[in-house]
């Protein structure tokens, strides 16, 4: 039969309520109320009086604080079991060799004019030509956007070019015209495959991850860059619709990407035109005063309920 005892015992606060056990300082607030109502600075020390209900409990019986483990075990354990599933999708996704494969009808592409085929790519399995021109069209589209932040951005683009995580999309345009093909790796052995129209100089390129997100699986655009002449003629749609498609066969929660906020025209074609939504995540939703400070915002489309909660709406 459990029987309950009232003890009054003291009990050593610090300033924010938590026992000494608590978070590091720098975690707590300057000044919290204490226990009996004062009000204590960072570094000050409270102790005070408390009463407090004990149950002692049956030594037969149970207790709960064994439920409450059990329940924390089985949190825990649902929570690696979806981390593991989780990484296995993106492992998963990163073993397809060649995506296109799955989509042959979205290797060409032909309007008004233009015409091109498209080609995967590796970032660690680039040749020193395709690493210098993708440099040369970055600087060339997005040293206006950036403004003064290019110089530093310029050097972290180089860096994610060639990371072995990097997936591509080359887009050539065609030509019937001789043999002009540009060798997209650096080993000579793996050059681009010709093609009955052959695939001449490179016009663009979509640069994407598969990466975790919000412990999601999304893909991630890292960048979308045509040249001048390749814009306005719906080729920049038609990639995306393709990288959607990739998303959605590899079972991501979602695509993602990063545009700056002085890129108004790539924000107009990204949420007018293809419907994406400023992601729970940007800085101008998650904090006010980020809002100012931040030149980008995140924009996203999820696939799933569970996307959608967390990646746009921010429930």
């Amino acid at each position: 039969m459990p029987f309950l005892i009232i003890l009054s015992i003291l009990v050593d606060q610090l300033p924010d309520g938590t026992q000494a056990h608590g978070p590091p300082l720098g975690h707590r607030h300057r000044s919290s109320i204490a226990g009996n109502g004062s009000s204590v600075g960072e570094e000050g020390l409270l102790r005070s009086r408390r009463s407090f209900t004990v149950s002692v409990m049956d030594p037969k019986r149970p207790s709960s604080d064994g439920g409450g483990n059990r329940g924390k075990k089985l949190k825990r354990r649902e929570v690696l079991e979806k981390k593991k599933a989780v990484d296995e999708l993106i492992g998963a996704a990163y073993s397809d060799g060649d995506p296109l494969a799955s989509f042959p009808d979205f290797r060409r592409y032909s309007k008004d004019g233009l015409s091109v085929c498209l080609e995967s790519g590796h970032g660690s399995h680039l040749s020193s030509s395709v690493k210098q021109y993708i440099q040369n069209i970055l600087k060339m589209n997005m040293e206006g956007p950036y403004g003064p932040e290019w110089p530093e951005e310029e050097k972290v683009k180089r860096r994610e070019t060639v990371a072995p995580e990097a997936l591509y999309l080359f887009v050539h345009e065609t030509t019937n015209e001789g043999v002009n093909v540009v060798p997209l790796a650096s080993d000579d052995k793996a050059v681009t495959k010709k093609t009955a129209g052959q695939m001449g100089s490179l016009i663009g390129f979509v640069h994407y991850r598969f990466i975790v997100e919000e412990e999601l699986p999304v893909l991630y655009v890292y960048e979308l860059q045509l040249e001048p002449r390749a814009q306005g003629k719906g080729l920049g749609k038609f990639l995306m619709q393709l990288v959607e498609l990739i998303a959605r066969k590899n079972r991501m929660g979602a695509v993602m990407l990063t545009v700056q906020k002085a890129n108004v025209p790539a924000l107009n074609f990204y949420t007018n035109r293809l419907r994406y939504v400023v992601s729970a995540i940007s800085p101008s939703r998650v904090d006010l005063v980020l809002l100012a400070e931040k030149s980008y915002e995140i924009l996203c489309k999820a696939f799933d309920p569970e996307a959608k909660v967390i990646l746009e709406d921010g429930c």
